[in-house]
């Protein structure tokens, strides 16, 4: 229990020193958010269970590799990570992910966006094919297996995203502001207050990537 408190508060301090904090430009909406979130975080951060995982995961990266990249993937949950290469930071960061994602959840169910009509086909021949929100969009992509960046290219628009693999399958993360062009240029989404919701949760994280877990 001493390790488990001792992180739970390391956690809270590195939210307030490591820039993960409130935006105060961002007004009341954001500020609620962040306070909703960071109150889940405070929960998460108490428990066993949850904090066991967390040390788990900040043990060793799981790269996706360009052959295991190749296949069609579903959409099954929203999906984040934090780019800090610090392991206090990353386990941090894992905690912060499980509300975050709950977050994300609620606005993609808003926006439509489900298993049934979100995926991406990767093909051995560098070409992709895709539907977000049942909107088609394909073209072709390059990746890089070092850097777990993906490239997509294609008539909607170019996009690059990163990838992480999971214990059920891959994510596919973005920077927020990518993420948000993906969504209204696919969804045609634009303006409303769901954009508003995911897009002031980004601006009050450092190094925040989010985007969709999928399985095959």
């Amino acid at each position: 229990m001493k390790k488990f408190s001792y992180l739970a508060a390391a956690v809270v301090l590195m939210f307030s020193s490591c820039g993960v904090a409130l935006n105060q430009d961002a007004g009341t909406t954001a500020t609620n958010t962040t306070g909703n979130i960071l109150g889940g975080i405070l929960g998460a951060a108490t428990d066993g269970n949850t904090l066991g995982n967390i040390l788990g995961n900040v043990l060793g990266t799981n790269k996706v590799s360009a052959s295991g990249l190749v296949g069609t993937w579903k959409y099954s949950q929203p999906g984040c990570a934090f780019t800090s290469e610090n392991a206090l930071a990353q386990a941090g960061g894992e905690v912060a992910a499980t509300e975050i994602k709950n977050k994300l959840k609620s606005q993609y169910s808003k926006l439509g966006i489900k298993s049934s009509n979100t995926y991406i086909q990767f093909n051995s021949d560098k070409t992709f094919t895709a539907k977000i929100d049942g909107t088609p969009w394909s073209g072709t992509y390059t990746f890089n297996e070092s850097k777990q960046q993906v490239v997509m290219k294609g008539l909607l628009l170019n996009l690059t995203g990163y990838t992480k693999q999971n214990t059920n399958g891959i994510s596919i993360l973005f920077e927020s502001s990518k993420l948000l062009t993906l969504i209204q240029t696919i969804s045609a989404a634009s303006g409303n207050s769901t954009l508003s919701t995911i897009g002031n949760i980004s601006k009050n994280y450092s190094g925040l990537r989010m985007g969709f877990d999928m399985t095959k």
